[in-house]
């Protein structure tokens, strides 16, 4: 099978930090991935290099086989960023923003047509937003906020979906309509990458996971990343000596006052 994502020795430099150094990456169409690493680890580095948006120092990034500019100009590529990047005071509705996902088969007067009204209406329909179409985007909840952006996806036939800490301030009721469209969209054949930081939720969320902390320390299936020590890897914490710990120590017992503790060092800008 032709991988959907596919990166190769890309390293991104933000001046004199090194975000992302020599990841190496193909993920295949068909189900959820996830994206894993602490803060600093590169996770929305990866996935801006990924869509095209941040300039690579070195390495090449192919998305369907076609350079990210070229997937995203024909609607290949779906992205839902982080709360932050968004000017939530723009004054667009809900039915705006998803639509802004035709733009690509609109041609250049971006006149709507009936399929693509019908696109739209439908995408709102799955996310559960019908109601709220005519919404300034700004007065929404955070989940139905991150519904939204998935919605455009939807509409504009997206084939890679790339999202950014989607969970982030999201209520329980929004966290689980994204999580089963996610799951709809693989099962339709798209390739769906989640950065995040719920290692609890993961095994219900992907089928795979990417470890990554400036490069990709593990690609598989979710139970062999959770193992101890590839976390270990990943967060700088030796998670498997306090694993033991638990092990042994009697109720109620408090930390061996000779234990060494790690803390997670600071990384590059995420």
């Amino acid at each position: 099978m032709t991988a959907a994502i596919r990166a190769r020795g890309v390293v991104v430099d933000y001046g004199s930090v090194c975000a992302l150094d020599g990841v190496d990456l193909e993920i295949e169409p068909g189900h959820v991935t996830g994206l894993v690493g602490m803060n600093g680890s590169g996770k929305s580095t990866l996935l801006k290099a990924l869509t095209g948006t941040v300039a690579l120092t070195a390495g090449e990034v192919r998305l369907q086989g076609m350079e990210p500019r070229a997937a995203r100009a024909r609607g290949l590529v779906g992205y839902v960023p982080q709360s932050e990047d968004v000017d939530w005071t723009f004054p667009l509705s809900v039915r705006d923003v998803v639509t802004t996902g035709r733009y690509g088969r609109m041609g250049p007067t971006r006149r709507a047509r009936a399929a693509d009204r019908a696109a739209v209406a439908e995408a709102l329909e799955r996310v559960d937003l019908t109601g709220l179409a005519g919404r300034q985007i700004g007065q929404l909840s955070g989940g139905q906020r991150k519904r939204v952006f998935v919605a455009r996806a939807i509409a504009q036939g997206a084939r890679i979906m790339l999202l950014d800490e989607p969970f982030a301030g999201v209520d329980k009721r929004s966290e689980a309509t994204i999580v089963r469209l996610l799951h709809e969209l693989a099962d339709q054949g798209c390739a769906v990458v989640v950065a995040t930081h719920d290692l609890q939720a993961l095994p219900d969320l992907a089928r795979h996971v990417v470890l990554l902390r400036r490069a990709v320390l593990f690609h598989g299936p979710v139970a062999q990343g959770l193992a101890p020590e590839h976390l270990v890897r990943t967060f700088g914490l030796d998670v498997m000596a306090r694993t033991r710990a638990d092990d042994v120590a009697p109720p109620g017992a408090g930390p061996d006052p000779g234990a060494s503790s790690t803390t997670p060092e600071n990384g590059a800008p995420a």
